[in-house]
């Protein structure tokens, strides 16, 4: 017993102790961005006190407090008040130790009251030394991920196990200490022991010594530079933010997280476990009470605003349900969102995706009804294949779900016989559907029944709480300004939308001839069947049911009236902002759509509109190709991304995948990491943002010469030429032969 109890007692003390050095390591990370965080969160709440009047100390104390004495005395805000203290103010003619006391109170309680409500926003164009201390803080944490985070829940689970067991299986360690301990000591010793060798040898079977140790080299590890963590940050702001909300105790509202939800569901999804192995993301508070939602009703609609994640959430389930032993799950979305669905799964997970779109659809639903999966598709393509049969299917998820509100549309019915046949469907839309009962019961009637006859034929009151209560067990949604208590500056996405035939038709066209500029516009010649058209519709649309405002960028000017045409005339719309335009005039239309009340559209040419406008009206911004230059979109989307901008900017940059803006954002990626790295925080590169551009002619060259290769089609006219882009122009020449 001697020798094995030591044994076993050494290597429960040496796991115990690499658990504790863990648990230590996250410790002192998080603290580290406690400690950031403090003088930045102090410093903002003076600066709110010292710009609240000392009057408001009357609203306080409902009027009790006479202060024209201390106004008078040269104490003229809140801060002030506090600051002085006690003894000055008693110094004050005319002011009673009561009176201080009340002031002092009243003071304390709106210093609370701020401290509570003040957030703090992370500048990425103004780094100071304390952000960049807070950047570099949170940068340990979320690099090292949420494996990280997983591990050291583990290590805390362990120590709390193995701490005790430990001390108990003291006497295990020798005859001798076995022999002078009483029967149930030994006893006890003996349990103990038993429980640490199984403790050991579970942490060993699942990996755990090799994750602790892996996880306190990237606690441990720090920055490479400030510079790196500044990246970092404007590549993930929404994590960071994430973080900084979790660790700073801000929280939103829990009611508003739970989409006020009635206390019977919101108690039930509470409880609803979620794992996460298969999830490569961590989730904001409000994200995992939406998985678990999901989970916990089975047949649901997210309607989450746009910007919340939904996507996000639907991965979490398919990774739980993944790792509870289900294989196969279905996804179908617009086509215009398919590419997207495909790179967030893979990104975000360790699932396996595959696209079953295309002629080869059916050979590919074939292979994943075989080998599981997340199979991606369209709502037309879902029409061809055979409902699944009870069970087989884990989840199904449909995105843009007010595109199944018509019961007669046969996409509708598609997608009605696989909800039926699946024991948990999602529904996602960032519509507030609610607004319409009759549509928003069709939708709900896929999923349950008795609860879509409950809501009636007629537009019930969607506000009432009757209404709420009713639709409470199968629809969730929150809105940004309720959930994000720090609110990410500018959220970016690239949307990667794949070519319509007709598309591809103009796209070969464009390249035959050699010609660079057409080439970039070939998604847009064709607007009937323009994937990337359909895509921007979705987003306007969008965002004008949320009441948002969006500018649409794009460099050329024919462009822009392609998307004029197709959205017109069902949206306020403004411009083109052209470099034709009087820069007079190009102020008007800002300021028109400025005053515009409701959503309204902004159409601008990205470098007539990229100096000198402000635009924060817009909270949407839609990029419709890739620049050649980092700067210009840089500076596009700060016209709406700048102070005075009281939503978070949303960025969308439409790109199509196998072609020029493909080869465009791969060859710039690197260029683009040292503008953000250096350039965009030098006051030499506003002068002379050149510097850090890559030569546009060799640019075109390449590209134009790789993409007939490529696509096996011979050169029409001699080697592509570019034109300069020159901020003002009124738009570019389609690319001729150079001399």
């Amino acid at each position: 017993m001697g020798h094995e109890g030591r044994e076993v007692l050494a290597g429960g003390a040496r796991l115990y102790e690499a658990a504790r050095a863990v648990a230590g390591d996250h410790a002192r990370a998080v603290e580290a961005v406690r400690s950031a965080l403090k003088p930045i969160h102090d410093a903002l709440v003076k600066r709110e006190l010292d710009a609240i009047p000392v009057a408001r100390l009357q609203d306080v104390t409902e009027g009790r407090l006479r202060l024209g004495s201390v106004d008078k005395s040269g104490l003229s805000t809140v801060g002030q008040v506090l600051e002085a203290g006690p003894y000055r103010l008693r110094q004050i003619p005319g002011v009673g130790q009561r009176t201080v006391d009340q002031m002092l109170a009243a003071a304390r309680r709106l210093s609370e009251a701020v401290h509570e409500t003040v957030a703090v926003h992370i500048d990425v164009d103004r780094p100071e030394p304390a952000t960049t201390a807070l950047v570099e803080a949170l940068h340990v944490l979320v690099e090292a991920g949420p494996a990280a985070r997983r591990t050291v829940d583990e290590a805390v689970a362990l120590t709390k196990r193995l701490g005790p067991l430990l001390t108990e299986a003291k006497p295990a360690a020798g005859r001798f200490r076995m022999l002078l301990a009483g029967r149930e000591k030994r006893a006890r010793a003996l349990t103990a022991l038993a429980e640490i060798r199984s403790l050991t040898a579970e942490a060993e079977a699942a990996g755990l010594p090799e994750s602790l140790a892996q996880t306190s080299v990237d606690l441990l590890r720090g920055t490479s530079s400030d510079i790196a963590a500044w990246v970092d940050f404007e590549l993930r702001s929404a994590e960071y933010y994430g973080l900084l909300a979790e660790i700073s105790g801000r929280q939103p509202d829990a009611a508003a997280a739970e989409g006020f939800l009635p206390d019977e569901v919101a108690e039930r999804v509470r409880t609803q476990q979620l794992a996460e192995e298969h999830r490569r993301v961590s989730l904001r508070g409000y994200q995992a009470f939406g998985a678990r939602f999901v989970l916990a009703q089975r047949k649901v609609i997210l309607g989450d605003e746009m910007g919340l994640g939904k996507t996000i959430q639907a991965i979490a389930v398919l990774a739980h349900l993944a790792a509870e032993g289900q294989s196969h799950f279905m996804v179908v979305c617009p086509a215009s969102v398919l590419v997207n669905w495909t790179r967030e799964i893979e990104a975000r997970s360790t699932l396996r995706v595959m696209v079953l779109h295309g002629p080869d659809r059916h050979e590919a639903f074939a292979d994943w009804k075989g080998r599981g999966g997340v199979a991606v598709t369209t709502f037309d393509a879902l029409r061809g294949f055979p409902q699944p049969g009870g069970g087989e299917v884990g989840l199904l998820v449909v995105d843009e779900a007010h595109c199944v509100k018509n019961p007669k549309a046969k996409r509708s019915q598609a997608v009605a016989g696989w909800a039926e046949h699946c024991e948990r469907a999602l529904f996602m839309t960032g519509t507030p559907m609610e607004n319409r009962v009759v549509e928003f019961r069709n939708l709900v009637g896929m999923l349950h029944r008795g609860i879509a006859d409950s809501l009636g034929e007629g537009d019930a009151p969607a506000g009432s709480v009757a209404f709420r209560k009713a639709v409470a067990p199968v629809y969730l949604r929150r809105n940004q300004v309720d959930v994000l208590t720090e609110l990410p500056s500018l959220q970016q996405s690239d949307e990667w939308e794949q070519l319509s035939a007709s598309d591809e038709e103009a796209y070969r066209e464009a390249v035959r001839a050699g010609n660079f500029m057409a080439m970039r516009r070939a998604a847009y010649a064709r607007p009937k069947g323009s994937a990337k058209l359909d895509r921007l519709r979705e987003i306007v649309r969008e965002a004008g049911e949320n009441g948002q405002k969006t500018v649409v960028f794009s460099n050329f000017k024919d462009v822009l009236g392609v998307v004029r045409d197709e959205l017109a005339p069902d949206t306020a719309l403004f411009g083109p902002l052209t470099g034709s335009v009087p820069a007079a005039r190009r102020q008007q239309l800002v300021d028109d759509f400025a005053a515009a009340s409701g959503p309204a559209v902004l159409l601008a040419q990205i470098q007539a509109a990229g100096v000198g406008l402000n635009m924060q009206a817009a909270s949407v911004v839609i990029i419709c190709e890739p620049q050649i230059k980092p700067t210009i979109e840089h500076q596009a989307v700060g016209r709406a991304h700048r102070m005075g901008q009281v939503r978070p900017v949303r960025v969308y940059r439409l790109l199509a995948t196998g072609g020029v803006d493909e080869r465009l954002v791969k060859m710039l990626a690197a260029k683009t990491r040292l503008f953000d790295a250096y350039a965009r925080r030098s006051a030499v590169a506003e002068a002379t943002p050149d510097a850090v551009d890559v030569s546009d002619t060799e640019l075109a060259r390449r590209i134009v010469e790789e993409e007939q290769a490529r696509l096996g089609v011979t050169e029409e006219h001699a080697r592509p030429g570019v034109v300069e882009e020159r901020p003002g122009v009124e738009e570019e020449s389609p690319l001729q032969p150079s001399e």
